[in-house]
């Protein structure tokens, strides 16, 4: 299956540069599966197309300030560092640029020498390293909220007044190096509504990671490897999930990363249960699903695996001709973008 079968033209003045002022006051495009129809609604809409007794799966992962901007200590250049993921004993990997500027022994300084990394040679991606940090504090979190900055993804090119609008509102567990984006749309009010209306709310982590910022340079889907990211679906989560299957309940999976966390549950075991480790599924069309009945999901960037896992669950055809008329309908794209609900 050729990368290029997932492309489409996009205006570049319809790429979010920044969130609504208000979460919900974004728009909402349903997709209908079964017929291909599609509507034009606002994200509280999403009210009515849930049902007492589903269950609304979230990705309660935090957002980390992992994008670090600091010096070489032996020239003084400018180095920047975005922090993957923990290795274990203060070794990260992370992504470097310029990254022909950082070999083995490199030694980067942030905040005045607060926090050191000293390199310890290539990762196994193109512009990744592996780095041992060193620090003044006793918690390299709180050090990384006074010193990092949001990673936000290259197509966005100011930073944020306020970091928060880059976290959802139910972020609750650090390790992320991208935002859940699909989350961003939801309040407090709206999730309290949507739990009056008997909708069960269950929360998955998974923390993004590489992938975000990776394209597919492969010509052939098939080809592409995905990056490995951690998740976690406790025993509340799976039983909640357990139980409105048995009394007929749909599964609402928010974003492509709740998703994956499903799917790669319930192809390992035929169910979801609570379980933890690491996934790098990759699904695109052709992929049987097993957990996941509808999905909230943003507008994603062309011949993208987040493209290729929702023309997976929908159809490439209706997915594509869904774009087309959200680029003539002015529809918001990408992180800050407005949403999709495909049911």
């Amino acid at each position: 299956m050729d990368v290029s079968m997932f492309d489409f033209d996009l205006p570049e003045e319809l790429i979010a540069q920044k969130p609504n002022p208000e979460r919900s006051a974004s728009r909402l495009m349903v997709l209908h599966r079964d017929t291909g129809e599609v509507e034009h609604k606002r994200f509280p809409d999403l009210l009515d197309y849930l049902q007492p007794g589903d269950v609304l799966v979230l990705n309660d992962t935090r957002v980390r300030p992992s994008r670090l901007i600091g010096v070489k200590e032996e020239t003084g250049a400018k180095i920047e560092l975005l922090l993957l993921k923990p290795l274990g004993n203060d070794r990260w990997e992370a992504l470097v640029k310029p990254a022909k500027r950082v070999k083995q022994g490199t030694v980067i300084t942030f905040g005045d020498g607060r926090l050191t990394a000293v390199c310890e040679g290539e990762s196994e991606v193109a512009g990744g390293r592996l780095f041992r940090l060193q620090y003044d504090s006793d918690d390299v979190e709180s050090l990384l909220e006074e010193l990092g900055q949001m990673p936000l993804p290259p197509y966005i090119r100011e930073q944020l007044d306020d970091p928060e609008r880059y976290q959802t509102v139910f972020s609750r567990v650090v390790g992320s190096a991208a935002a859940p984006t699909a989350g961003l749309h939801f309040t407090p009010a709206l999730l309290e509504r949507i739990e009056e209306k008997g909708v069960h709310i269950a929360y998955i982590t998974l923390h993004v990671g590489l992938g975000t910022f990776r394209p597919v340079t492969a010509e052939k889907v098939e080809d592409h490897q995905m990056h490995a990211e951690y998740y976690e679906v406790s025993e509340e989560t799976a039983e909640i999930i357990r139980r409105a299957r048995a009394e007929g309940g749909r599964i609402f999976a928010v974003g492509t990363t709740t998703v994956r966390t499903l799917e790669t549950v319930a192809s390992r075991f035929g169910e979801i249960r609570a379980t933890s480790g690491w996934t790098d599924i990759f699904i695109y069309p052709g992929f049987r699903f097993r957990a996941v009945d509808a999905m909230v999901t943003n507008f994603h960037l062309p011949k993208s695996t987040l493209i290729m896992l929702v023309s997976a669950f929908a159809s490439r055809e209706q997915v594509l001709a869904a774009y087309r008329e959200a680029v003539r309908e002015r529809y918001r794209f990408f992180s800050f973008g407005d949403a999709m609900l495909i049911v």
